[in-house]
């Protein structure tokens, strides 16, 4: 492989993990806002109902958006290796 290519595939693996750990930190936030306000058996059986259907709506899409990016731009750096090389 030549050097340019590693390059490129280097900074898009760390922008990926960069956005992976984004989404963990969201989550991070809300957990501690949840402690902060008081857990109860109650709540956090709710928390947990609603976490089942929210991280579906928001957490899985902006994966999947970063995830299939990343894929994406690896296959066209290595399309265009393999055709200007």
């Amino acid at each position: 492989m030549s050097w340019p290519l590693i390059i490129i595939l280097i900074i898009l693996f760390i922008l990926t993990l960069g956005g992976t750990l984004y989404v963990v930190r969201q989550e991070d936030q809300k957990l501690k806002q949840y402690e902060r306000e008081g857990d109860s058996a109650e709540a956090q059986l709710k928390r947990s109902r609603e976490y089942e259907s929210s991280s579906l709506k928001s957490n899985v899409p902006i994966l999947t958006i970063i995830y299939g990016v990343t894929f994406l731009l690896a296959i066209l750096a290595i399309v265009l290796y393999i055709k200007f090389r």
